[in-house]
């Protein structure tokens, strides 16, 4: 089938509505007029302040933060949470210049998940200096935080090739006692400073050791390390495992992997190989990330990615649409700059290889397959990896009655972790055998 570059304005249109609903830029319908009209916005305001429960937030700030926001703006955006972040660390130093060390460490938790909420819209520009200048801030607020943390969290580099893979070893205490470890990634944008907040802080509460990691595509190795997502992740785990398996405190018979969002395909194809891992948690489960991009792009999206004439005229048309739409931006823009992609269809054709096809049947270990009645981004993906899956497996649906149907049950962390951490427990903590 021949595309004809004529007909890319009736492309561009079906575009600006479908890609609405492309992975991450769809928010659930109790988050979409959260303050603002733009779906994104609103639903990156829900991610940010559902982390109060965590305190990674306080509700007051954000909404304050969040008022001042041109609506679809993006340098709005990141100069408004800049400036909280901003205040919240000077105010933990002041805190902590007068000795009280519990609340600087608030102060400096909360300017960390400010500064990571601040710089996500600017990845559009990959050359933006304020990229990596922003997530050092994150960094360096939560490892500030983390020195005055009664629970000990050490900041540690996992061997990876001829680097190291950042991460941060989060205890229970210092006994050294062996626990159940969960090693945890985020997916298409988080960081692990996030993850403390999304599971790590209420993981370790419940006797857990945690090792909170990131991978090519995430948090430093993309923007320091410049190394994009690969579809082997077991070759990113198993480094990890062994650098784990050498820690006093970890039990070598009770090792987790959960992985969050589009980690809901990197880590079951990791343990599809990884058979050390003894449980895999998917929130929420991706069966084929290129089908589900595919899915919401204009039908003919598969010619058009075949025709090179098509595909630079489909390219130029989404780079003018970037630069006014803040979904269509974010997406394309991050997808561009996490898998090292020159354009928006390059980019597309990279996610072919990123399916559980020829892999969920490899898998050993019983897994938990996470979905949100409400998650718009993948409809579907987390039912389709459990129907493919051979091994013990459960299905854990969060629903709108909850309150916890967007996706990765964003703005509800007790409810998730409630259920999700209930699951790990019963896998590794009721079976622990008793010292004697």
């Amino acid at each position: 089938m021949k595309i004809k570059i004529a007909n890319w304005k009736r492309f561009v249109v079906v575009i600006i509505f479908l890609i609405a609903s492309l992975f991450f830029i769809n928010a659930y319908v109790e988050a979409k007029n959260l303050v603002f009209k733009d779906p994104q916005y609103s639903f990156q305001l829900l991610r940010t302040m559902g982390y109060s429960s965590t305190g990674g937030a306080d509700i007051g700030e954000c909404l304050s933060t969040a008022y001042r926001i041109k609506d679809g703006n993006n340098e709005s955006w990141y100069k408004q949470w800049y400036k909280t972040a901003k205040r919240l660390e000077k105010t933990a130093e002041r805190f902590l210049s007068k000795g009280h060390r519990q609340s600087a460490r608030e102060a400096y938790f909360r300017a960390s998940n400010y500064y990571r909420t601040a710089e996500f819209f600017l990845h559009t520009n990959p050359n933006d200096p304020r990229i990596v200048r922003t997530w050092r801030k994150s960094r360096e607020c939560f490892q500030k935080a983390a020195k005055l943390s009664k629970r000990p969290i050490k900041f540690v580099r996992i061997p990876f090739g001829k680097t190291t893979l950042p991460a941060y070893l989060c205890l229970v205490d210092n006994s050294g006692k062996k626990r159940p470890l969960l090693i945890i990634h985020s997916g298409f944008d988080g960081t692990a400073e996030e993850l403390y907040f999304e599971i790590g802080r209420l993981a370790v509460e419940r006797g857990f050791n945690c090792l909170l990691f990131e991978g090519p595509g995430q948090g430093e190795m993309i923007r320091v390390q410049k190394i994009p997502f690969r579809p082997d992740w077991e070759n990113v785990v198993t480094p990890v495992v062994n650098y784990a398996l050498r820690l006093p405190e970890v039990d070598p018979k009770r090792i987790a992997l959960i992985g969050f969002s589009f980690g809901g395909y990197l880590a079951p194809r990791a343990v599809a190989f990884e058979h050390r891992i003894k449980v895999c948690v998917a929130d929420g489960g991706v069966y084929d990330f290129y089908a589900n991009a595919l899915k919401h792009c204009p039908p003919n999206m598969k010619e058009i990615l075949k025709n090179k004439k098509a595909s630079e005229g489909f390219n130029k048309e989404i780079m003018k649409i970037m630069s006014k739409d803040a979904d269509v931006g974010w997406f394309f823009g991050n997808g561009m700059f996490t898998f090292g992609a020159k354009s928006p269809t390059a980019f597309l054709l990279k996610l072919k290889p990123y399916n559980m096809r020829a892999y969920a049947a490899k898998i050993k270990c019983p897994v938990l397959v996470v979905d949100s009645e409400g998650d718009k981004d993948m409809p579907g993906q987390a039912k389709q990896l459990y129907n493919a899956l051979k091994c013990p497996k459960t299905y854990m649906l969060f629903t709108e009655n909850e309150g916890a149907a967007d996706h990765c049950q964003m703005g509800a962390m007790m409810i998730s972790n409630e259920r999700i951490l209930n699951w790990l427990e019963d896998k590794l903590i009721k079976k622990e055998p008793k010292e004697k």
